[in-house]
């Protein structure tokens, strides 16, 4: 089971992300479950969702105390909570920012966790630019696709078009910034010598 914990704030779609997550890995034949914290939701206070992929039926719903990956939707809050409690040595880390994490106060994640699966990408001006709104959290799933290889780019392009059916034109800005971001994590890992991992086996 892989096991995803988003970091975001109200307003930001954190819990959208989790649903759509879940979505692509049930496009391609797997089990999973999503569900945000309970707590405050006003527009600002921080949020935290989760995610579980695996390849037989989840039973538990607790939350996700020991992920797999973080997905930090909002930089601020990286030095405001303990985001990465619980993460294991062999983790992802994927922070929506266009600083590094060393620009971000983060380096020494490098001594801690494995560099190769830590990656900064710019994806609230990715969806400003593609989308007209700065709502980074669909196309993050597309830098989670690159960087994890738990799910394809073509599912989170499938889940995001069954998310936003009534309204095509959304759908498609979104599945276009999901697709540009995918491409950015790629060249980013390929720069730093990191390997491109493929899908999941089935």
């Amino acid at each position: 089971m892989f096991e995803v914990r988003f970091h975001g704030r109200g307003g930001q779609g954190a819990v959208t992300a989790a649903d759509l997550l879940a979505l692509a890995a049930f496009e391609e034949g797997r089990y999973a479950q999503s569900f945000p914290s309970f707590g405050s939701e006003r527009m600002g206070a921080p949020v935290v969702a989760y995610c579980r992929l695996g390849e037989r039926e989840i039973r538990t719903r607790e939350p996700v105390v020991a992920p797999d990956c973080l997905i930090v939707i909002d930089p601020t809050l990286v030095h405001q909570v303990d985001l990465f409690a619980g993460l294991g040595p062999d983790g992802y880390v994927l922070v929506n920012s266009t600083r590094t994490l060393h620009e971000l106060g983060l380096g020494s994640l490098a001594d801690r966790f494995r560099p190769e699966r830590l990656l900064t990408v710019p994806a609230t001006e990715v969806a400003q630019r593609q989308i007209g709104r700065p709502l980074p959290n669909a196309a993050l799933l597309g830098s989670f696709a690159a960087l994890t290889a738990q799910v394809t780019i073509e599912a989170v392009s499938s889940a995001i078009r069954e998310r936003f059916n009534r309204n095509p034109s959304v759908a498609e800005r979104n599945v276009a910034a999901a697709a540009e971001l995918f491409q950015q994590a790629r060249q980013l890992m390929t720069a730093n010598g990191r390997a491109v991992l493929g899908a999941p086996p089935d």
